[in-house]
């Protein structure tokens, strides 16, 4: 008989543990999402809501770090051609499109 309730106590004290895990693996997955997935998810609407309100004159900055201003947007072939220095305008994919922040105003101070 006392082997019978040893052997219920630790088939109950297994499934606990194997249900604390479940637990602890979905608050860290929680964590992670909120921490880290979330931001980046706002972040990459951000830079699309910018990429599709580009209008003619806006600075803006390449995926490769070339700086410039707007001159044509081609939505069809999703091609803009930038400006980088007077007479020089490059052709750029809009995704590879970002917001020129050293032209923005700094808020707050």
């Amino acid at each position: 008989m006392t082997t019978n309730l040893i052997l219920a106590a630790q088939a109950a004290q297994g499934s606990g543990s194997s249900m604390s895990f479940i637990v602890m693996m979905v608050a860290i997955f929680a964590i992670m999402w909120f921490f880290m997935i979330r931001p980046q998810q706002k972040k990459q609407k951000e830079i699309q809501k910018f990429q599709n309100s580009l209008t003619e004159g806006t600075s803006v900055v390449t995926g490769g770090g070339i700086y410039g201003i707007v001159k044509k947007i081609d939505l069809v072939a999703n091609i803009i051609e930038v400006e980088i220095a007077k007479g020089v305008v490059i052709r750029v994919d809009k995704g590879y499109v970002f917001k020129d922040m050293a032209s923005t105003p700094v808020q707050g101070k």
